[in-house]
């Protein structure tokens, strides 16, 4: 498992070449240097090379720069030439989003151009290498052959063209792209742009993109592979890497454009007050005052036991859960009490029912296990998507909650058994395999129950609940964050209002705590607590909106009085992580909970939300609406306002208004 002593080829092809000369009138432009071009996974960093397989021309001449080349940085091939390596270095800032990680700040140190050099690419008489995280570009052209232009991040410097003469720069950029998001310029149609190592954020992005224009991306993606964009979604990316990096190119572009192109990535989310012909209109009631709650301790052993009958059978169940919501459970009852919750268990099974099922299930998960185990080398080289589910899962592991005493080290074996996890449930759902972010899921689950069968069961169970979470079109993310906007302007219109005139009001901020549940916003040990509180299915459905909405009214007050735009929102969410205290998110929680039901005029799209009112009529018609709320949610008293609180039926998409009474 140490990805230290694993070199991993993930491509390779002879028969590239490269000019010696970029000089178009030179005599040596016909001569070439064919080699080896590699892509390989290397100390978890993945690196292209090239290595000649026969010196035919001097390494010096090939390699350096023309002497009226506009590049600021020259080959260290001649003596006394090292002050053309000097690069312009300032003091910027790297970003890091993916899915779950959200933005991450690094300062980048600022180095001389020799160090750059030896630490983003080595060149030696001819060969070169690079970590496809210093790559900024490729430009493609054709010459009766495809030629690849590489331009790195570090200067303006770009490495020798690589020429595919005996094809293969398909394969080439396919591979890429399996690590990396390969998107069109706007300024040249030619030319991708490289953002790495960011796969999951690709993903996280491409996935919220609406069915028509994942439809014309695909479309797109099947006639020009190596040109394929994401239409808006290239843009959002690059602003908002530009923003946390603070470039030149992001002061060019105003939030307002990002909020616009957020809003074609996630439909519907772009909420517009103004009153337009066809929008529905609906005066906001009074909540009244939020009722204070008090929390309890949590559910003891001697209790648990008062709970089940002479056979072992839960009794009381309601009542029991109730505790559980208020107060949690005490650590050594959750091997057992989180089975019962996650539904691995029957709440009316016997012990002796809990043994045989013990038993089966056993069986069951060795002999899944098993057919991944069993795969040779030569059936996962065959395999893409296996080969891919297993290299992304060990990447996940070797950097799932390492701080842990559970995880720490090397070799550890809590990495082993959730990597085993992780790979026998791509047997169990290999359409849906492994997607960043559950390795978050099943580590406290692995850490609570100490055992394999039983934390993979648990997850299984885990998993039906956040299954729509990870999957392609990601239907699952966009409704709650439209049903999250739609919470938010009920109960707190003024911040709503505010998000909106920040161009925030899509609550993008908040995908990571709704992608995998809060994992990485609170501590292992308070993660323990809010998932099992969440697991009872009380005081109302959909209940982890209601704790990002305590999370956002705790943190409303600051982001007003500070005037926070766009990136300053942003930066502020994500740096709450590990600073939130859980039992006063879940008391605020509850008492918005019960602010809500007291209400008498409660609008039917926040009762179908919450599980508040009567369920779908059958008369109704069943078509999903076009902002994506899924049939059974929704609202009886309105069959053309869907449960999001949207008008159907029109080809603008009219959406319900909130207005303060």
């Amino acid at each position: 498992m140490a990805a230290d002593s694993l070199l991993k080829i993930i491509f390779e092809h002879e028969g590239v070449f490269i000019h010696p000369s970029s000089d178009e009138d030179a005599i040596e432009q016909d001569l070439l240097v064919s080699g080896s071009l590699r892509i390989v996974d290397k100390d978890a960093e993945v690196i292209v090379e090239f290595k000649p397989v026969e010196e035919t021309v001097d390494a010096s001449n090939m390699l350096c720069a023309g002497k009226d080349s506009s590049s600021v940085m020259e080959w260290d091939q001649f003596p006394g030439e090292k002050s053309h390596q000097l690069l312009e270095c300032q003091q910027s800032y790297e970003t890091e989003w993916d899915m779950v990680n959200a933005v991450s700040f690094k300062k980048k140190s600022c180095t001389n151009g020799e160090g750059a050099l030896n630490h983003s690419h080595e060149r030696s008489r001819g060969a070169f290498s690079f970590a496809l995280s210093d790559l900024r570009s490729i430009t493609m052209k054709e010459e009766g052959w495809t030629f690849l232009v590489l331009k790195l991040k570090e200067s303006c410097s770009f490495l020798p063209a690589l020429h595919f003469h005996q094809g293969g720069s398909r394969e080439f950029l396919e591979s890429l792209r399996r690590f990396a998001l390969l998107s069109e310029s706007p300024e040249d149609d030619s030319c991708l742009l490289v953002s790495s190592p960011n796969r999951a954020l690709s993903q996280s992005f491409e996935n919220l993109l609406d069915d028509n224009n994942f439809g014309l991306v695909q479309q797109k993606f099947r006639k020009d592979p190596y040109v394929t964009t994401l239409g808006g979604f290239s843009k959002v990316t690059n602003y908002i890497f530009d923003a946390f990096r603070g470039s030149e190119e992001q002061h060019q572009r105003p939030p307002e454009e990002v909020a616009l192109l957020l809003g074609e990535v996630i439909p519907g989310l772009e909420i517009n007050q103004q009153e337009e012909p066809g929008f529905e209109v609906i005066t906001r009631i009074d909540l009244g005052t939020r009722p204070q709650v008090t929390r309890t301790g949590p559910l003891s052993s001697e209790d648990w036991i008062r709970h089940q009958d002479p056979e072992g059978r839960m009794i009381n169940i309601p009542l029991l859960k109730q505790v559980i919501f208020k107060g949690g459970l005490c650590h050594a009852l959750r091997k057992e009490a989180w089975k019962f919750l996650l539904g691995y268990v029957p709440w009316d099974s016997t012990l002796e029912e809990r043994k045989v099922l013990q038993r089966t299930k056993t069986d069951e998960y060795f002999r899944m296990k098993l057919q991944w185990k069993s795969v040779s080398e030569e059936q996962e080289r065959r395999n893409s998507r296996l080969r891919d589910y297993r290299s992304l899962i060990e990447k996940d592991v070797n950097r799932t909650d390492r701080s842990n005493r559970f995880y720490e080290g090397i070799d550890n074996p809590g990495l082993v058994l959730l990597h085993d996890i992780l790979m026998t449930y791509c047997m169990l759902d290999f359409d849906l395999g492994y997607v960043q972010g559950m390795s978050d899921l099943l580590s406290p689950i692995l850490y609570v129950m100490e055992n394999e069968v039983d934390a993979f069961w648990c997850f299984v169970s885990f998993m039906e609940q956040m299954h729509q979470n990870f999957e392609e079109q990601m239907q699952g993310m966009k409704t709650q964050l439209i049903q999250l906007s739609t919470l938010l302007r009920l109960l707190d219109l003024s911040f709503w209002n505010y998000l909106e005139s920040q161009d925030s009001g899509f609550l993008y901020f908040c995908f990571r705590w709704l992608l995998i549940r809060f994992k990485r916003e609170l501590s292992f040990q308070d993660i323990l607590r809010l998932w099992e509180v969440m697991w009872t299915d009380l005081p109302c459905d959909n209940f982890h909106l209601l704790v990002c909405c305590a999370i956002l009214d705790s943190e409303k007050q600051k982001i007003m009085e500070e005037n926070y735009g766009f990136n300053e929102i942003l930066k502020h969410i994500n740096e709450l992580s590990m600073k939130l205290d859980i039992e006063d998110i879940l008391q605020k929680a509850e008492g918005i909970c019960q602010q809500i039901k007291s209400c008498k005029d409660l609008p039917c799209s926040i009762s179908v939300i919450l599980g508040l009112g009567p369920g779908p009529d059958p008369g109704v018609d069943s078509e999903v609406c076009d902002c994506g709320a899924s049939p059974s949610l929704r609202p009886t008293q309105r069959p053309d306002v869907c449960s999001n609180g949207l008008l159907r039926g029109s080809s603008s998409h009219n959406r319900v208004a909130f207005i303060s009474s």
